[in-house]
């Protein structure tokens, strides 16, 4: 059993004989009473997500997840599947599940699998990805009088706020866990 007030962004447990991944967490302790702790968390068998809040001192069932060394495969539009670094099992894990990082796997990208016993439930990225940008606007000349900022796809599809300086064709580094830009590779 974990406190709730350790269930902090990633920490995953059990409710209701489902288990859940915190994606958000907040504290809000009021003048008098209890403490009340607000979270959003993913079901990691449906995708879908919960948001729960719990009393300071309640207490839930800690998950017990095992992880592997995994490579990123490839992808049938609904079904994304993973391989087994040692063992060189394939698993399977629905798009709905991996949300919003499946925008950044890349094929041979190594990963982590979170499994619960035998099934494989969730994927943990890399920090940082490189990816190649596959379409960029034109930047407007004389307009640097602060950080200018523009929106680039990249080879994955997603899309990602940018300097004015990176062109088409270049290959930038994003953060996987906010999403933004961190530098040019290339």
């Amino acid at each position: 059993m974990i406190d709730v007030n350790d269930l902090r962004k990633g920490v995953t447990f059990e409710l209701d004989g489902n288990l859940y991944k915190v994606l958000e967490y907040s504290h809000h302790k009021p003048g008098r009473g209890n403490a009340t702790i607000r979270i959003k968390a993913r079901n990691l068998r449906t995708g879908a997500t919960l948001e729960k809040t719990f009393t300071s001192g309640d207490r839930v069932p800690e998950a017990r997840l095992e992880y592997h060394n995994a490579q990123y495969l490839y992808n049938d539009g609904e079904i994304y599947y993973f391989m087994d670094t040692e063992t060189f099992e394939q698993y399977p894990i629905r798009a709905e599940i991996l949300g919003d990082s499946a925008g950044y796997l890349k094929e041979e990208m190594p990963v982590k699998l979170t499994f619960y016993g035998s099934e494989a439930l969730d994927v943990e990225l890399p920090t940082t990805v490189d990816l190649k940008v596959t379409y960029a606007e034109i930047a407007v000349r004389g307009d640097t009088a602060t950080g200018v900022t523009k929106t680039v796809t990249v080879e994955t599809g997603i899309q990602v706020q940018v300097p004015n300086f990176v062109e088409e064709g270049d290959v930038i580094r994003v953060d996987t866990r906010t999403g933004t830009y961190v530098t040019r590779v290339q």
